[in-house]
């Protein structure tokens, strides 16, 4: 239930991203007007900052410069598409969500539903694994 949320969040970003980014390039050539929101996306690219309208679109929250903005946004793309086309992963990159509280509520919500127990009894207990136990196919992303 937690992933369509995600990837309509995703959406819209990269929407906002690739549709500045091709106009920005047009209006450089002179084929489409510079407005404000272009010139300020120019502007930010220049000085390796993340526009104020990808920030508004909105954007997940980040402190990174632009360079590492943009390998974060495509290491999360990622995620997402292999959680589309390989299914749930075994290791979930939290800090990898929009929202990451509701991804944890929709997991309470699914084990309440699972052992048709009430969600108030569903309660967090944590176990720390060494990175060299996790499978290799998802320690890249760390």
């Amino acid at each position: 239930t937690v992933l369509p949320q995600e990837l309509l969040r995703f959406n819209k970003l990269f929407k906002v991203v690739a549709d500045s980014c091709r106009e920005l390039q047009k209006a450089v050539k002179g084929l489409a007007v510079m407005t404000p929101d272009l010139e300020e996306v120019g502007n930010a690219f220049l000085d390796n900052k993340v526009p104020q309208l990808w920030r508004k679109a909105p954007s997940y929250p980040s402190l990174k410069p632009l360079g590492g903005y943009v390998a974060d946004f495509l290491a999360r793309l990622q995620f997402m598409t292999e959680w589309i086309d390989e299914g749930p992963p075994v290791v979930f990159w939290i800090s990898g969500f929009f929202f990451t509280q509701a991804f944890l509520t929709g997991v309470k919500q699914n084990m309440a539903r699972k052992f048709k127990v009430p969600i108030d009894k569903v309660i967090w207990n944590y176990h720390m694994q060494s990175v060299k136990s996790l499978p290799s196919a998802h320690t890249s992303m760390w």
